[in-house]
């Protein structure tokens, strides 16, 4: 065929299958291909472009990824039919399709992971954490002998949120250790360096105690604290790496809504002992108490914005699985029925319905990424919908985990936010990617 010629039938060629794409698009099929391809070793994935062109698909790494079951590196397909990757070995390929077997459509990198599997949880847990530091939580006036009430604390530029971790240089474990610290400065009439954190910045500042008429005793006109303690949901556990996951949010103080940096914690076991139901504008709550305070399931290594995460030995009583399932990359989270796992009454877990009404595109880690609705009726019966202490209850759809219950809306109590899983999973350490905020002191 003359060059020109050829040229113009290719050409031509093109513009029909753009013009075929933008129908197929109108129509309801979904042809656009991504850049990337994410897939956990062992299991498949599929392509379908429902778009009736023959094309030649190649792949770089056929022994990472194999081509609709076949050992070949490359092959001439109908991309009228689906397109099935099985992923063979962990690593990096490229998939190159060529229109026509000439015309360069489309290369997509296919990123295989080191298979991965959790075993989901839903178990009811207490929470106790002990902040690195000591957190000022709000000023007071102190009663001078001159009948002038003074906050030394607030004169020198603390405020509430900030976390205190040194008071003349000694390094402050309790909040115990900061009276006699204040006692001494107190009686000799000296300034003390305080060293704090604020917003993940260190600073510095002199406080000057002073000398409360009614008690007798030397104030710094602070209220602090060192530690909390709640009832939360495990959402996974992963035995292979001795690691667990929980919450699906930062713990954050109660008075100042100020992330807690973790100094140590732990996680216990809990009974659920009533529900206190939500209802539009009020959200209820889990009431629950510590068992067994000698047993404890794990501890508390970070608090990030995804929840809390450390060591576990083993899987909690009370598991509705067994053994560890499959977890899924948010691009494989579908609107439509899941379930949760959770408490409504002692420590035994059960499976709830619900339907998955909303998932967002995130390529990066952020909270909210699904909007769930409570379809099921014996949850509904109990509970109102989502309320406090159900937070981390794992998501499951199609046998994989998924995600975990975050948050509750206000007005509507029976719908809730909850995060993708593959977030929590980076923040526990074991799926790289990019984890957020590690909120612990180095």
């Amino acid at each position: 065929m003359n060059p020109n010629l050829r040229s113009r039938f290719l050409g031509l060629l093109l513009a029909f299958f753009f013009c075929f794409l933008g129908t197929s698009a109108a129509e309801g099929h979904s042809p656009s291909l991504p850049d990337e391809l994410r897939m956990f070793q062992g299991q498949g994935a599929q392509i379908d472009l429902a778009i009736p062109v023959l094309a030649e698909v190649s792949v770089d790494r056929p022994d990472v990824v194999m081509l609709n079951g076949q050992p070949n590196p490359s092959m001439k397909v109908s991309l009228g039919s689906p397109l099935k990757l099985s992923s063979l070995n962990s690593g990096e390929a490229k998939l190159r399709m060529k229109l026509f077997g000439q015309i360069p459509l489309k290369t997509v990198k296919v990123n295989v992971i080191p298979d991965l599997k959790v075993i989901p949880g839903g178990q009811t847990i207490g929470v106790k954490v002990k902040s690195d530091g000591i957190l000022v939580v709000g000023h007071h006036l102190v009663a001078t002998a001159g009948k002038a009430k003074i906050s030394p604390g607030e004169v020198s530029g603390i405020q509430a949120g900030d976390l205190i971790t040194h008071l003349n240089g000694s390094r402050l474990k309790d909040v115990h250790d900061v009276a006699s610290l204040v006692e001494q400065a107190g009686k000799k009439n000296e300034p003390l360096k305080v060293t704090y954190k604020r917003n993940g910045r260190e600073y510095t500042t002199l406080l000057t105690p002073v000398m409360d008429k009614q008690d007798k005793a030397w104030r710094l006109g602070l209220y602090i604290r060192d530690s909390a303690a709640g009832v939360g949901t495990l959402t996974f556990y992963a035995p292979k790496e001795g690691v667990y996951g929980a919450l699906g949010h930062v713990i954050t103080d109660m008075n100042t809504q100020t992330p807690i940096v973790v100094g140590s914690g732990q996680i216990l076991q809990s009974s659920v002992t009533s529900i206190s139901k939500s209802e539009s504008g009020e959200p209820g709550e889990k009431r629950a108490h510590f068992v067994k305070e000698g047993k404890i399931l794990g501890t508390i290594e970070r608090n990030t914005h995804f929840g809390i995460f450390g060591k576990m030995s083993e899987n909690p009583d009370h598991s509705v699985y067994k053994t560890p399932i499959p977890v899924a990359f948010s691009e494989e989270v579908k609107e439509g029925p899941a379930e949760i796992l959770t408490v409504v009454e002692g420590q035994q877990v059960d499976r709830f319905k619900v339907e998955i009404a909303h998932v967002s595109k995130q390529s990066a880690p952020q909270t909210k990424g699904l909007v769930i609705r409570i379809t099921d009726p014996r949850l509904v019966e109990k509970t109102g919908g989502i309320v406090q202490g159900m937070s981390g209850s794992p998501i499951i759809q199609n046998g994989k985990l998924i995600g975990a219950v975050t948050h509750v809306f206000v007005n509507d109590p029976r719908s809730g936010y909850g995060c993708f899983i593959e977030w929590m999973l980076q923040d526990a350490g074991i799926l790289k990617g990019q984890s957020t905020t590690n909120l612990k002191a180095s």
